[in-house]
Formats: structure tokens, sequence, C-alpha cells
């Protein structure tokens, strides 16, 4: 097999995209590659046999979360004792306790959770330890899951590590631990090491060397992750090959240079010790990807033995999955293996230029272009300018940054006096940096946003991109080109299927006690959204930014939508407007529309440092023409003096049915509509006001006639909507009810023709 590692770990990928995609065609088309590898005297019979024995055995091997979603575990819903052994490391926080249990009698993972009041005290944490046996109260529960489209589903996340459900506990007394294991003794050397790192160092540079050296990045600001996610520099905060290589290379120096011991005892103990600092940086998939790759290249050295860098690539790809079969959905796993080897494939390319500069641009070049689909299948996001970004970026954390926090971490034992001008000349160098990538996003921002690539048109681009990278290297410059233009414009393509699609789209969004509402017309020609509402702080009552965050943006990004032509707000109240201004300042607004009585200061805050092109006021008859489409403002009449009462009132035909949204009027207001317009047809009525009891008179019904009811209401709220008797009218009338606690997003898609609605859960 030597020099054929490569095959068995291919046909191991392809029995992961089987299992990951659910796809059964992907058996015949190995067996065709199979088949014609053969045929052509490609293969010779050893390799043939192992490549077919790995996608077979790999087939069965890997979990299925499909499968896990559908499987009823048998855990009692009341409150009960769980035995189990702590199976990962323990994570503590000033706002969460959280660690995984194998239960003895099921063998499931369970996640265990604890959220304190105050501070933890120690001495009450000191018994959870990896590997302690350990009893537990609670009541095992399904994690929560996402709700919309776009949203990042925590139940398919934690299915994804083999974590079926979750127990909160209520007090540390529910749980009592005995015991550890031996790996205890490196997870309690690495908390020593990152508290020793957060106490002697500023806040800042902490954060970064705990994230570079530890792989331990939740202390990073929220908004400079989601900058380094957005270029596509999240690569260069994981811990990865760089890092293990100068590792190396600082550990040669030290031993070797100096005299501290021969080469050969040096290497003896970088073999014990790269697993070592892996487990001291958090056990992630890129960590153990360069750790066994160089422990490997080590061991084949001293034995004078010879294998390719594929050939070893390959071999620890089949290893990790081995190790642990649900690695294969780890994303850094993904991304890792992925880039290694097309770097890999690509080194005779690379080798051939001797200017470095070039030569980062190169490996920039492959990186970002081979993980394009799997970019945009996690984030739906992919900035094309990142490739020059990365030119800038890389050099600057692999020369100084990197280096930089290796050198500070034993530092931390010297003095303050001596440390400290070190600490303040990395922060003042680094934060300069951080200012510069800050600056190239708020100005030279123009990505690629879209949802995931279907299957084929994913095996399209890894087809097309394989052989242009494969023309380039032999020099075929006419078909590099040419393929090279067919992969671009498959992605110019996948982008631009909105812009060619019949289909329009309605959504209700589920953003808990609140409305969003978002109309995408056909072809793309307009983009509306009705109310962006959010939650609230109880502390002091003000909106927070995690449904824009979590719901609406993700959406925006799944849906290939930069801007929206009209935003639309019925009224003032938080749970219609609270994401508004968040919404505002991250994306391009060309209308925002209000009635003639909307609050001047709430309008004010609203439209603050947001990039809004036209502010516009409406009332009763007034109508918004888009994209040939009209949108029509039956109220407010006049000023009611109330919120709920002077909301917009919007009436539009979409898809062969007429729409109304009603705001959070009340029956006062609706009884105003069916007189001023007596002939009124409704097909589709979003109820007002969350289904309360204040909105939707039987009568307002009976003249408008409905058949579906549209209702956006948060799970369990503490109004009691909808109201009891709301929903039996609805029902007595015969209407449809789609409501977002119970169906999730409801969606409605159409043609010219009509369309079909669509609810998120089942």
């Amino acid at each position: 097999m030597k020099g054929y590692w490569h095959i068995a770990a291919l046909a191991a990928g392809a029995a992961i995209i089987k299992i990951y995609f659910n796809n059964d065609w992907i058996i015949l088309v190995f067996l065709l590659w199979i088949f014609y590898l053969y045929f052509y005297e490609r293969l010779r019979k050893w390799p043939i046999i192992v490549s077919l024995t790995a996608f077979i055995f790999f087939s069965f091997y890997i979990p299925s979360i499909e499968s896990h979603e559908t499987i009823d575990y048998k855990f009692p819903v009341e409150e009960t004792l769980y035995n189990g052994k702590i199976s990962g490391p323990v994570t503590k926080t000033e706002e969460r306790l959280e660690f995984v249990v194998k239960e003895n009698n099921t063998e499931s993972n369970i996640l265990v959770l604890y959220f304190p009041d105050k501070n933890i005290d120690k001495s009450m944490v000191n018994h959870l330890n990896h590997g302690a046996e350990c009893t537990l109260k609670g009541t095992a529960e399904l994690p929560a899951q996402s709700k919309n489209p776009g949203q990042f589903d925590y139940r398919h996340y934690l299915l994804t590590k083999g974590i079926t459900h979750q127990v909160v506990l209520q007090s540390l007394d529910e749980i009592s631990c005995q015991g550890s294991s031996f790996i205890h003794r490196f997870y309690k050397v690495r908390e020593h090491l990152l508290t020793l790192v957060d106490k002697r160092l500023t806040d800042f540079t902490a954060s970064w060397l705990s994230a570079i050296v530890f792989g331990e990045d939740s202390n990073i600001d929220d908004e400079t992750e989601e900058i380094f996610q957005r270029w596509s520099l999240t690569h260069i905060i994981a811990i990865s090959g760089s890092n293990i290589g100068l590792i190396i290379a600082l550990s040669y120096f030290f031993l070797i240079k100096l005299n501290v011991m021969t080469k050969e005892n040096a290497q003896w103990l970088m073999v014990f010790l790269m697993p070592v600092y892996a487990l001291l940086a958090g056990g992630e998939p890129s960590v153990w990807r360069a750790t066994v790759m160089v422990v490997i290249f080590i061991l084949l050295n001293k034995y004078k033995l010879k294998f390719s860098y594929t050939d070893v690539l390959s071999i620890v790809f089949l290893v990790l999955i081995l190790f642990d079969n649900y690695i294969v959905y780890h994303v850094g796993f993904q991304l890792s293996f992925i880039v290694t080897f097309a770097i890999l494939l690509s080194k005779q390319w690379i080798s051939e230029v001797r200017s470095p500069f070039w030569q980062v641009l190169q490996i920039s070049f492959v990186s970002q272009m081979v993980i394009i689909p799997i970019q945009l299948a996690y984030f739906s996001i992919f900035q094309p300018l990142s490739i020059i970004i990365n030119l800038i970026i890389i050099p600057y954390f692999t020369v100084f940054a990197i280096p930089c926090m290796y050198i500070l971490l034993p530092l931390t034992f010297l003095p303050s006096v001596l440390l400290r001008p070190l600490d303040m000349t990395f922060t003042f160098i680094h934060k300069l940096v951080i200012s510069f990538i800050e600056y190239i996003d708020g100005n030279f921002s123009f990505p690629l946003l879209m949802d995931a690539f279907p299957l084929i048109a994913t095996v399209l681009y890894f087809v097309l991109f394989f052989t242009f990278m494969n023309d380039l290297q032999r020099k075929r410059l006419k078909k590099s080109f040419l393929s090279g233009i067919l992969f671009c414009f498959l992605i110019v393509a996948i982008a631009a299927k909105p812009y060619f699609s019949p289909l329009g789209v309605i959504t209700m969004l589920d953003i808990g006690q609140g409305d969003a509402f978002l109309i995408e017309l056909p072809f793309r020609k307009g983009v509306v959204m009705i109310d962006a509402g959010a939650k609230f702080s109880f502390d002091d009552m003000e909106e927070t930014e995690s449904v824009y965050k979590q719901i609406l943006k993700p959406y925006f990004y799944s849906r290939g939508i930069s801007e929206l032509d009209a935003l639309i707000l019925t009224h003032e109240d938080i749970d219609h407007i609270g994401s508004a201004r968040y919404l505002m300042k991250d994306m391009k607004v060309e209308k925002l529309m209000v009635s003639n009585y909307f609050d001047e200061e709430t309008l004010n805050e609203i439209t603050k440092r947001s990039s809004l092109t036209e502010i516009v006021q409406v009332e009763q008859n007034d109508t918004l023409l888009l994209g040939g489409q009209e949108f029509h403002f039956l109220a407010p009449s006049h000023n009611r003096l109330s919120n709920n009462e002077n909301s917009l009132v919007l009436y539009t035909q979409l898809g062969g049915k007429y729409w109304l949204f009603t705001g959070d009027i009340g029956k006062n207001e609706e009884k105003q509509i069916v007189e001023t317009y007596s002939n009124l047809s409704v097909d589709v009525l979003k109820v007002a006001h969350h289904g309360s009891n204040t909105s939707t008179d039987k009568s307002f019904l009976q003249a408008t006639n409905p058949q579906f009811a549209l209702i956006s209401v948060g799970e369990n709220n503490s109004y009691g909507h909808p109201a009891v008797e709301v929903v039996q009218s609805l029902m007595e009338e015969e209407i449809e009810i789609l409501r977002t606690d119970k169906n999730g997003a409801v969606q409605y898609i159409y043609n010219g023709q009509g369309g079909t609605f669509y609810t998120y859960l089942p």
C-alpha cells in the first residue's frame, strides 16, 4: 500500500460523504471510480481491495446524525439518578459549568450543565475531574433545536459529538464524583497555566496567548471573532501545523544548539511531549493532525523509512477517525485535512517559485479556494478579498504574533517589571493589526452570501478546482484557465440563483414573542421586511442583539440577502422593532417605512449610525411599489394615541393569495378597516397582537374570511398568547392556524400561479 494510502483515505472520504448527505448514489460513483482505476491499470489489486474494505467499513462505522435525530432515547421524563463517568474536560466559566458524562446503563453521552447565581466556589468543583465516577440527580431533556432556516442548531451540534441529552443541575449538591483519570493531570496543568496567564498578563494579551497556545479562544472579543470568521482568518487563531512546527524549532534550538541533549534524545523527547502538548492545547482535531504527523515523521526518520507526505496525511486521517468516529463532523477536522491535502497536491507548483511572498500568496489562494463549499455550508459567507488579506495577516502571525505568544508564556514567571514592557509592546502592535482588519472589514467588504452548495455542485466544484490545479502544475495554461473560469462561474451561478428563480418566498420567522416577516419577490426584484422584533433584558428593559445575531442575520446570509429594499416597522414596541437598529447598522436598507405617528425619538435612535437611504412616513391609502409589486397601507387613518392602535396595516397580493399584515391593532381598528374597505378579501391573515384577546374579533374574521391565520408567538410565553377564545374563533371559522411556537418558522413558497405553506418543524 506504500504510495497508495491516499486511495484508502479517499474511500473513507466517500463513505463519510455518503453518510453525511444520506445519499446512496455515492456508492455507485465510488464503484465506478474504482473500476476505472482498475480497468486502466492505474491501481494494483491490493490497493483496490484495501479501498473497498475501507469504504465498506467506514460506511457502517461512522454514525448517521439523521438516524440519531429520529431515535427515541428511553430516559425517564421525571427527575431521576444517573451514574456515569466524566468523559471529557470540565469547562468552568463565570457563567456556566459544563462537562459530559457517559451514562452507565444506556452508554449514552449526557451533557451536564450548571448555571451559578454567583462565582463558583472552587472547593465545590474540585471533585469534577476527567474520568471521575459520578452520581447525579436531574431530568434528562433534549437540547434546544433550531426553529428557523439558517439558525444554529444546538441539538444537531451536540449530536455530532455523540451527545443525545442534557441535564441542567439546579445545585452542585445534586452531583457527587470520585476519582479521576491519568489524563486529568494534563487538564489540571492546562487550567493552572491558563489561570497564570490571566493573572500575569493584561486581558488583551492573555486572551490571544490562551487562544494561540492553548486553543482557548472564549476570551477573544466576539466582534473580533466574527470579523476573523467573515474573512476566513479563524485558521490563524486555531492551533495548526505552523504552531507545532514552531514548537519543534524552538525545542531543537534550546535542546541541541545549546548542548542540553543529543539530537536522538531530543527526538525521543519530542515523540513523548508532542501528544502532551496536544492535550494541553485543548485536543482539537487540527492539533492532533499536526501532532501525529510530526510524531510519525520523527519515527520514520529515526528508522530510516520513507513515506510520502500524502501517505502520512492519509494514515493520520484514518487513524483519527478510528479513535473517534464523530470527529468527521468537526469543522476543524474537515478544514484541516482538506487544506493540508490541497497544499500537498500543489507543492510542485508552490516549490517552483522562489519568492517567499509569492509562495505565501499561492498557499493562501489554494487554502481559500479549496474550502469555499465548506465555508459556505457552515457560515454562508465568503469574502473573495480574503485571499489578499491572508497574504498580509498570515506572515504577521507566523513571524511575530505566534512566536511572541510561545516566547511570552515561559516569561510569565518573570517579575512584572520585566514582563510588562513585553506585554505592552505586543498589545500596541497587535491592536494596530486588529484595527487594520476592522478597517478593511468596514470599507472593503464585498461578500458572497449563499446557502450551502448542493451535493452535486460541491462534487463538481472540487473536480473543477483539482483539474485547474493539476493543469496549472503541468503548465497546461489554456486548460487551466478554462477549468478556473468554470469553477468561478459555478460559484457565481449559485450566488446568482435567486435572481433567476421565478419563486417568491414569504417567511414568518420564529423570534419568540415578537414579529419578523420577510418577503422575497420572484427574481429577487425586491426584499421587504415587516417588523424586526427582539428580546429584551429584564434588568433595564432594553432590547438585546441576540435575535438579530442568532436568527435574522443567519437567515439573511443563508438566503444570500445583503440588503433590504424596504423595512416596514408597524409600531414602536420592542417585540416589533427591537432588532431594527442592529440590522440597519449591519446592512443596507433602501427605505425605512413607518407611520406618520411613529415616535420621533425612537426613530432617531433606530437610524443612528446606519447606512439608511430614505425614511418614508406613510398613512392610510398610501402604496409602496417595489419590483412591480404593490403594497397598500390600510391604517392608521388618524392618531389613536396608542402604539398598538397606530400600527401600520399592510395589504398585498402574493402567490395568488391576498395577505393582510395587522401589526398589533385592536378590535376597534379592525372594525374601522372592514367599514372603510367593505369588500376586503383576505386569504392569509397575520393575526394581530400575537393572538391576544384584544384583537381578532369574530365579526372581523367573518368579514374578511381568511383561509390561513399566521400567529407569531413565543413558546410558553407569560402573556398566555394566543388567547383561548381567539384560537376557538379561528377554529370555528375553519381557518388553518400556523403558529411559530408549534411550527417554528413558516414559509410560503410561490410562483405566479400559487404556492404552498411549509413549516420548519414537523
